[in-house]
């Protein structure tokens, strides 16, 4: 369901901004404008959807609009024009107590500065909002105090600010956001102020967080690993113009220009390519059919393993040559040679993340979904392969479309 949707929403500075907006309905770019009518393009036409639960990923290099556009979405920016709906319910139509409503209720927002007051403690940070709000003291100081158990500063609740360190600050500031219990988290540039590492572990506190609270959260950044590795899906800005919305995996496989392209060129595909992009068409057989006919299959086909299904297609194990060699000769059945411990990965696992599986496996990786129906297989070579760089874009795609007609 959608939360919060943009429609052809612009913001231009300048004395005669409404007309700024006519004159890119006309095809006047962003630096005509600024050249002859002096006029400023912070964001240009920009439309998105973004959904209940989703973690919605704004990026984009210095200077693409990006922060302008998230400010626009709880009205601290007064957009040029365009409609911004909540709930279906247009922001720039809404009263100043509406308004007001909106950003107590359903959007908070957490900023790249902790803007923490150093006088206050901890826990009086955090529920300074319910304070100003006129919630109950006890209340608020509750819903404080749950909040930070969310965030792992429980305990930190009477500490003043600069007793704690820059990534805790942060945590503060998100669980101030947080003490709202707001539908919708606007986070900017949230974790660039952090040192590397500590900003990895945010991203890790935000998925964990993300994972219990189920909120829809739009976080900007100018980073492109951090959005490939927290964002359900990206919109990808330039020059106040959105160039393109998508999963990480629709990014980075079907850029939709040149721009995307040179964009993601750089980006590791291990960290974005999943198992189901390179898995292959399993050879599978039924258990009743017997040793030697396994063994005559795997001859043809010119393989070494089967892997053993039932009539619908859950995977009971997987043989290999030369124990089915071995039984014919020994006059067994396969199932006195099935491997049912073999290595089994989720279509949506992470190259990446395949690495350690697949270097110890005696047997290729099967790919099955939630129902533990045999999908795909994964040879170490492929996976080896997308590690070292070796897997392009146009071969992800022909996989891909390969994979959609069997």
């Amino acid at each position: 369901m959608t939360i919060l949707e943009v429609k052809n929403v612009s913001k231009l500075f300048g004395p005669r901004a409404e007309q700024g907006v006519a004159l890119l309905e006309q095809g006047w770019t962003k630096e005509r404008l600024a050249k002859e009518k002096q006029i400023t393009v912070g964001v240009n036409r920009a439309s998105m959807e973004i959904r209940q639960g989703e973690i919605f990923v704004i990026m984009g290099l210095s200077g693409s609009g990006k922060s302008t556009l998230v400010r626009m979405l709880n009205r601290l920016i007064e957009p040029t024009s365009g409609e911004i709906l909540v709930h279906g319910k247009d922001l720039r139509k809404m009263s100043k107590e509406q308004l007001r409503q909106v950003r107590r209720k359903t959007i908070s927002m957490v900023f790249q500065k902790f803007a923490l007051f150093p006088h206050r403690t901890v826990l009086e940070n955090v529920e300074y909002g319910l304070e100003i709000q006129k919630v109950d003291k006890e209340e608020r100081e509750e819903q404080a105090r749950q909040a930070l158990e969310l965030v792992g500063l429980k305990t930190w609740a009477d500490k003043m600010p600069d007793e704690l360190s820059g990534g805790m600050q942060q945590r503060v500031g998100l669980a101030r956001a947080l003490a709202n219990d707001p539908e919708v988290l606007l986070m900017d540039e949230a974790f660039s102020a952090l040192d590397p590492l500590i900003r990895r572990d945010m991203q890790d506190e935000l998925l964990e967080l993300q994972d219990k609270m189920k909120k829809t959260i739009v976080f900007i950044t100018h980073d492109l690993d951090e959005a490939l590795r927290i964002g359900d899906r990206i919109a990808l800005m330039k020059d106040g113009a959105v160039v393109q919305i998508g999963t990480p995996e629709e990014i980075m496989i079907q850029p939709a220009n040149s721009y995307v392209e040179r964009f993601v060129e750089d980006v590791d595909l291990s960290k974005v390519l999943t198992a189901a992009h390179v898995m292959r068409r399993p050879e599978t057989i039924t258990l009743d059919r017997g040793p030697r006919v396994a063994l005559e299959l795997m001859r043809e086909r010119g393989i070494s393993n089967l892997f053993i299904i039932d009539r619908s297609k859950k995977l009971l194990g997987v043989i290999t040559a030369e124990d089915t060699s071995a039984a014919l000769k020994d006059n067994k059945k396969l199932d006195d040679i099935l491997i049912t411990d073999g290595p089994q990965v989720a279509p949506e696992t992470v190259m990446n993340d395949l690495f350690e599986i697949s270097s110890s496996a005696k047997v290729p990786l099967a790919v099955v979904d939630n129902n533990g129906r045999l999908q795909g297989v994964i040879v170490r070579g492929a996976v080896l392969g997308a590690l070292a760089g070796e897997v392009s874009i146009r071969e992800v795609n022909a996989d891909a479309a390969e994979n959609t007609t069997r």
